[in-house]
């Protein structure tokens, strides 16, 4: 589970379209002014854009406190207040750069240019709207595993995403005194096409509201057999929930949220209670009140005082450095009792406090390193591992070689059917060195691994390392399926040489 992030077969098969987070809350670099923001794209690369296919958009309608206690309930305005990104193709500038342009409607039509990427954004010329779209450090974090609330570190370390973010004069675009509550959502939405002779398009691919309604309410690991109705819930139009199918999901709310208030062997919630719950949760939209504070911790405190027939202190909404995994797990597991801190604090890298708030993009090269202490001398283990053919690992099932000495190309196939494909940048045997770049066939890019042997007492050292930046798939992920790899290869080296003793 990622917040929003893979929320479904059709979200993860078309990653640009992926909405991973929503947020609403006050400028802290200038309280009269409200922020909103979505995420797209998880895990994005250097290299990612938007796409120019997809309209971009986030809905916010006014809201109204309908009921209170077990009978709570938001009642959303049919008013729509929409800011619409789409984007163009990737074309160049006059200085010859790659760039991509886009264009942001508000809510009153007009269009306010921007460049994707562009620092500091694209103002309007009156000054009450400003906005900003590019790549940037993925805010969101999640540090316990779901299934048994298992603390571990950030899964998302080190990763990137799009934001499309909008900043803008509270007062001239929300009119608060009319009302001061507000339900957001954002979406994906196909650019429209003609319907076909046998179908029609989609009417979205993705949105998101609460974070979270996907990948932790509507499908809960101990939901043992359950089906995937995440694609279903996606299709859904915001703010109208279709009415045949509220039962289907308020019925998975239900089972959901009993099965996690029993995660920790002690039940917190009575029958009402949860049931009311699940009925908040139902109407998925982010709550914020732009004349309450909102802070890291007011996440959800507006649904909370009202299920417990009270009026609530803050603005709610969600800021970029909230903890909303924690904030809501303690929730659903044993209603705020005991608060359910996960093995991070914070993502990669806090928000800032000016705009356009989400941190830089994360460009570290990362490494990973592995050795193995050998009973051989190193010419000896050298005649086998510094051949560019890598025939002596047990993952390869087959190298085609290309070409000679530097520039050398290896096409190698792996026992599991992959193909990775590399380049060979240096060989140096009087040092016992070679090192290689990545062509294709591992999610990462600037991507530089040595292999070299040292002479050790009677015997060597073998030393494998790489360096890469993940693209466009988790960090994590990317990390393991490397260090796997240098692992098994180092390790095979000890049946065949010994190990040193």
């Amino acid at each position: 589970m990622m917040s929003d992030h893979v929320d479904g077969p059709r979200s993860i098969g078309d990653p640009p379209a992926d909405v991973t987070d929503l947020f609403a809350f006050i400028s802290p670099e200038n309280p009269v002014r409200t922020v909103l923001a979505m995420c797209v794209f998880p895990s994005a690369g250097e290299s990612a854009i938007f796409s120019n296919v997809i309209d971009h958009a986030i809905a916010v309608r006014r809201v109204t406190v309908a009921g209170v206690g077990e009978a709570a309930k938001f009642q959303p305005a049919h008013k729509e207040i929409r800011f619409s990104f789409r984007f163009e193709v990737l074309e160049r500038d006059a200085a010859g750069n790659v760039v991509q342009r886009g264009t942001c409607t508000l809510p009153d039509g007009r269009e306010l240019s921007l460049i994707v990427n562009d620092e500091k954004g694209a103002s309007t010329p009156e000054g009450d709207v400003r906005v900003f779209a590019g790549l940037r450090s993925d805010p969101f974090y999640l540090a316990v595993i779901a299934s048994d609330l298992r603390k571990v570190p950030n899964l998302l370390q080190h990763d990137n995403v799009l934001c499309a973010v909008v900043e803008f004069d509270t007062h001239r675009l929300l009119n608060p005194a009319a009302g001061s509550l507000f339900g957001a959502i954002a979406e994906t939405v196909p650019a429209r096409s003609p319907a076909g002779n046998v179908s029609h398009p989609v009417a979205r691919i993705d949105w998101v509201g609460k974070p979270e309604q996907t990948n932790i309410r509507l499908t809960n690991p101990g939901l043992r057999g359950a089906e995937d109705i995440r694609d279903l819930w996606n299709q859904q139009k915001p703010f109208e929930i279709s009415k045949e199918l509220q039962p289907l999901f308020l019925q998975r709310l239900k089972d959901s949220f009993a099965d996690w208030d029993m995660r920790d062997g002690k039940a917190d919630w009575t029958p009402e209670a949860l049931s009311a719950n699940a009925n908040i949760f139902l109407d998925d939209f982010l709550l914020f009140d732009v004349a309450k504070p909102i802070t890291d911790e007011s996440h959800l405190e507006i649904e909370k005082s009202t299920l417990y027939g009270r009026p609530y202190q803050t603005g709610g909404g969600r800021t970029i450095d909230a903890n909303v995994i924690d904030i809501l797990l303690t929730w659903l597991v044993n209603r705020d009792r005991k608060f359910l801190q996960g093995g991070a604090t914070q993502a990669t890298k806090p928000g800032m406090k000016v705009f356009p708030y989400f941190a830089m993009p994360n460009t570290d090269l990362q490494s990973v390193e592995d050795c193995v202490e050998l009973a051989a001398a190193a010419d000896a283990v050298w005649s086998v591992i510094g051949q560019f053919n890598l025939d002596w690992h047990p993952l390869v099932a087959q190298v085609r070689l290309t070409g000679a000495g530097t520039g050398q190309l290896r096409r190698i196939e792996a026992r599991d059917g992959g193909e990775v494909v590399e380049r060979l940048e240096e060989v140096d045997n009087a040092k016992r060195l070679y090192r290689y770049t990545l062509v294709a066939g591992i999610p990462a890019c600037h991507y530089i691994g040595t292999i070299k042997v040292t002479p050790r007492g009677d015997g060597c050292v073998a030393e494998w390392s790489v360096q890469y930046q993940a693209d466009n798939q988790p960090d994590i992920v990317v990390r393991a399926r490397v260090a796997t790899l240098l692992k098994t290869g180092l390790g095979s080296l000890k049946s065949r040489f010994g190990g040193a003793t």
